[in-house]
């Protein structure tokens, strides 16, 4: 498969979850572990894509490196998409998981 497939893929499953996310629902900004991204790249991205603090940003990429995975934000699927997309463009493996609040 391409890229450019892979990304459209992509683009129409996001587009397919922002239609079905409703007032009730919350998402999750999930980043995994990698080998190759620095703590410090990790934590200056947090820093400035999430907004978080220094310790905060710290912490996260300390549970990215031994848990394999953190949510690194809880919001909205709007607010989360951008954030998503500039930890990629970085480097990061980063998803977005909805929630559904029964």
């Amino acid at each position: 498969m391409n890229n450019e497939t892979s990304h459209s893929i992509n683009e129409l499953e996001e587009v397919m979850i922002m239609e079905e996310t409703t007032a009730s629902e919350k998402s999750q900004l999930i980043v995994y572990n990698d080998d190759f991204n620095t703590f410090d790249w990790v934590i200056q991205s947090f820093m400035e894509i999430c907004m978080h603090t220094y310790e905060q940003s710290e912490q996260l990429s300390l549970l990215v490196h031994y848990k394999g995975k953190a949510i690194v934000k809880t919001a909205g699927f709007n607010i989360l998409k951008p954030m998503k997309d500039a930890l990629i463009d970085r480097g990061l493996s980063a998803v977005i998981e909805t929630i559904v609040e029964k």
